[in-house]
């Protein structure tokens, strides 16, 4: 008896929807277990889009499961009215990317709906730019951000610039499961789209307004002018996106000392010299400490290959080593940063309440205590970059109609090392990241401090506070019904210690229940549901459980707050150490 994914191969193979060099590739396939990993589901289709290996097969990235997407994406987007509006259009340098990119326009256009792509590759931050710029409904970026190089992604837009949220996800993702039949995929060819206006090229104009929007947001021009060509910069961009405009930014802004690792300089999907292209791991700056040290450099800035993402390490003035920064750390270096700088320039709001700093759950508590030092209003969301964006929309949206809390937004962090100075941008982006931090480091330069030595001023001022993230890949259909019961043994069997650390409550975002274990209230997160478990500790320690949106993996989050380096270094040892014990 045929299984169900054995059918759907069997389909995939036979039927001549799919060109022979798809069937070909599944022909050859003799591994069972292979077959069933390609088909035993569709790709998913998240609140953000979609993410996998490549190759061909229903639980893979390749031009059926891209145009099937982008399908659902058309009829939503024709439901809403949005087809004169238009849809933009970026890709990074991934294998497929050029393709995926064109097939996804030609399938909007063969619906009626104008496109704009990007002539080349570009960062993902500055496709959210172009999208509002141009007044488009939505927009597509092709990328798998940090992933190996087998893998590439698909993410969704929507009109506000930011990543689409939970609303406007389920509808096209109900637009897209309706289609049953690959046949009533519209197709058209480039040559038909572009005599209709349908299909459009967009490059150096948007480059350029891009560009000027980002130079705005800087503060100490002066000191960039002072210390510029003393302040020398290795730079990576993980053969990707950021190249371009990374260095561009730096050039103009008078930034003369800038060297760029030659085996990570350009566009390659294959990633050479990286196991794969993610800044949070160390293994991915061999190359550059190895230049940094070359040429004396103060700091190290990489960015992943959509350049959305910036990983940095900066020279320890006493020991002459390069220290390696987290995300968290990198973010709340930028946002002091910037409160700093705009409380002596009298930039922030006359109302301090008015201000928000944003973050998401799982970032550091240690934006709380900025935010109170300043006397902003601090905002937290759930995880991902989007619902940062989605404030911004609502601060907006607040304004225009003359109601109460329309903040204004100051900085947006996440502690996967995405952040966002401005709101030229509803997503991270590594190019303002890079610009800001250099900013920031020739302003400490003229007052004789690294960056290291700046953020351990920040520690002395808020407390040590730490933060870690422990990951399990589970793949295939066992690994997703492994991580599911992990966290439903955590959610329903409630835990009131985790080792010597006292829970003093518990928020289900899935439940939508906060539940205060010493006073035994009980209320609402005040967040959309989510299927994450949340443990504030005593001592101002936590952790958080969560399946990952885009990769087979589940995910752990801690963070704890020490009165010195070596005494949180110990406490997120034995935090971690008593969450895997609960776990296994």
């Amino acid at each position: 008896m045929k299984t169900e994914y054995s059918e759907k191969y069997d389909f995939w193979c036979e039927s001549e929807i799919f060109d022979e060099e798809t069937r070909s590739e599944l022909r050859a396939i003799t591994d069972e277990k292979e077959i069933e990993d390609r088909f035993y589901k569709d790709l998913s289709f998240g609140t953000g889009g979609l993410r996998g290996v490549i190759g061909a097969g229903t639980n893979r990235m390749n031009i059926y499961t891209v145009t099937k997407a982008t399908q659902g994406l058309a009829n939503y987007i024709l439901k809403n009215n949005g087809a004169d509006k238009g849809v933009a259009i970026a890709y990074d340098s991934r294998h497929m990317s050029i393709e995926f990119s064109e097939a996804a326009a030609l399938c909007l256009n063969a619906n009626g709906i104008k496109t704009y792509r990007f002539e080349s590759l570009r960062p993902t931050p500055e496709l959210s730019f172009a999208l509002r710029e141009l007044g488009c409904s939505a927009g597509i970026v092709v990328t798998a951000s940090h992933n190996p190089p087998e893998y590439n992604g698909y993410k969704v837009y929507g009109e506000d610039g930011s990543q689409i949220t939970d609303n406007a996800a389920n509808e096209i993702i109900a637009e897209i499961n309706s289609i049953t039949d690959l046949c009533v995929i519209k197709k058209i060819s480039r040559e038909e789209a572009e005599e209709k206006g349908l299909y459009h090229v967009i490059g150096k104009e948007i480059d350029d307004r891009y560009m000027e929007e980002l130079k705005k947001l800087v503060l100490s021009p002066d000191s960039i002018k002072k210390m510029a060509s003393e302040f020398t910069i290795v730079y990576t961009p993980f053969n990707g996106t950021g190249n371009i405009p990374v260095r561009r930014v730096l050039k103009e802004l008078g930034f003369t000392k800038v060297y760029v690792v030659p085996e990570q300089e350009m566009p390659d999907g294959d990633f050479p010299t990286l196991e794969y292209p993610n800044p949070e791991d160390p293994k991915a700056f061999t190359l550059a400490l190895k230049l940094a040290k070359e040429v004396d450099a103060d700091i190290i800035l990489a960015t992943d290959p959509d350049a959305d993402r910036l990983g940095v390490y900066a020279k320890d003035s006493k020991s002459g080593e390069y220290v390696s920064f987290t995300g968290n750390m990198s973010g709340l270096l930028i946002a002091e940063y910037e409160l700093a700088r705009k409380e002596e320039l009298g930039l922030l709001p006359e109302n301090r309440k008015d201000g928000a700093l944003v973050k998401t759950i799982v970032s550091s508590s240690m934006a709380n205590a900025i935010a109170q030092a300043y006397g902003i209003t601090l905002i937290e969301v759930l995880t991902g970059f989007k619902y940062i964006g989605e404030q911004i929309k609502f601060f907006e949206e607040r304004k225009a109609k003359g109601e109460p809390c329309a903040y204004e937004f100051l900085f947006g962090y996440e502690e996967s090392y995405g952040c966002l100075v401005g709101t030229h941008s509803r997503d991270k982006d590594a190019c303002v990241a890079v610009m800001a931090l250099c900013e920031a480091a020739a302003y400490y330069k003229e007052k004789g401090l690294t960056l290291w030595d700046q953020m351990l001023r920040i520690y002395e001022k808020y407390g040590y506070y730490k933060e870690d993230l422990v990951t399990m890949t589970m793949k295939g259909a066992d690994g997703a019904a492994k991580i599911q019961s992990i966290i439903a043994d955590m959610r329903n069997k409630p835990i009131k210690n985790i080792g010597k650390f006292k829970v003093v409550a518990q928020r289900d975002y899935k439940e939508n229940k906060r539940i205060d274990y010493v006073t035994g209230e009980e209320k609402d997160t005040g967040l959309p549901t989510s299927n994450v478990i949340y443990f504030e500790l005593e001592d101002e320690g936590w952790c958080c459980v969560r399946p990952s949106g885009t990769e087979p993996k589940i995910k752990f989050y801690v963070g704890v707050k020490g009165d010195s380096m070596e005494d949180s270094k110990q406490k997120m040892e034995e935090l971690k150490n008593s969450l895997l014990k609960i776990v296994e």
